[in-house]
């Protein structure tokens, strides 16, 4: 026995059709037995809809409907195909769009989230993404996000931490030296483009935290961990302060300390010095302090120490050095 179709009252065929009108201009060409088994609607009420799409629009200057006020659709594959094609729209044409670059930044954002392990529904990310271009006011510019190995670094970590399972790698410190590290790990984090894990180092017999980029060689054990995050004291903050941290004395930017993060203590004093503000940071060695500084040029002044000054000012110099040193090309 056919199912009996109850009427759509007016509110509800508004609703309709306003969720059909996209869904028309998405699928560019769309047969009207496929339109209407995505609804779950009769193929009638389908084909009614199309029509009562083609005399709707918006009036124009003169509040008088002519025919480029008008949906208009491609009545031959209509009629004889059972095909609809939207040939031209009103009003949804005229609404605010993304500029061509506005798009282009959403979708190198989009697409460097769906490198990330925990954004598994990569299918949901692309079809934003085609959105995004299709929507904008001109066509974005064609742009990648290089992935790398620190992705493939990164889902074995998580992996490892969800499972409960001890994790080694071989690790290098930011001077250079190498060590193979075998750890509980804890939590993986970030900070700006940076991802960290942190864990119960078997090696030092306690919490340490692991800049992924400078991890190589990660494999996954199969012991199961010995210390959770409740047995350890796992601080809120990820960079923990060491009696034998360095004390420098900078000037910053007031609007930049914050990018200064867990660097600067939370009982450091901001003093006003000039059009900026002087307080110290704590760094476990100078090495550290030159990536610091590097990333934040121009806002922070090394103060003091003496030898803190001295060190930033070698390696920004040595950098500098390296172009002097390029070989001349001719025109």
């Amino acid at each position: 026995m056919a199912k009996k179709v109850q009427p759509l009252r007016a509110q509800d065929k508004l609703v309709f059709l306003l969720a059909l009108v996209p869904y028309l201009m998405d699928h560019n060409r769309v047969s009207v037995a496929e339109a209407a088994a995505h609804f779950d609607v009769p193929e009638q009420q389908i084909r009614d809809a199309v029509r009562l799409i083609a005399v709707s629009g918006i009036p124009g200057e003169t509040a008088t409907y002519q025919d480029s006020d008008l949906f208009d659709i491609a009545w031959d594959d209509f009629e004889e195909n059972d095909q609809i094609v939207l040939t031209h729209m009103v009003a949804i044409d005229d609404s605010p769009r993304f500029s061509a670059r506005e798009a282009s930044a959403l979708i190198a954002g989009l697409q460097y989230l769906s490198g990330l392990p925990e954004h598994a529904d990569r299918a949901a990310i692309a079809t934003l993404k085609s959105k995004l271009s299709r929507g904008a006011s001109a066509q974005p510019t064609a742009m990648g996000v290089e992935s790398s190995e620190l992705d493939e670094s990164l889902a074995l970590m998580r992996e490892s931490v969800a499972a409960g399972t001890q994790i080694e790698f071989d690790y290098r410190n930011s001077r250079g030296e190498s060590e193979r590290r075998h750890i509980d790990p804890l939590r993986v984090e970030s900070v700006d483009a940076d991802w960290y894990v942190r864990g119960w180092c078997h090696s030092r017999e306690d919490v340490r935290t692991f800049r992924l980029d400078r991890i190589s060689q990660p494999a996954m054990t199969s012991d199961a961990i010995t210390h959770t995050a409740a047995d350890v004291n796992l601080p809120e903050t990820l960079f923990d302060t060491s009696p034998e941290d360095i004390e420098v004395t900078i000037d910053v930017v007031e609007s930049a300390i914050a990018l200064l993060g867990d660097y600067v203590a939370e009982d450091a004093r901001l003093v006003p010095a000039g059009d900026r503000v002087r307080t110290t940071v704590r760094v476990p060695h100078f090495h550290g302090l030159k990536r610091l500084i590097a990333g934040l040029p121009g806002v922070v002044t090394v103060v003091a120490p003496a030898e803190a000054r001295d060190a930033v000012a070698r390696w920004a110099r040595a950098g500098a050095d390296r172009y002097t040193d390029l070989p001349s090309v001719s025109p």
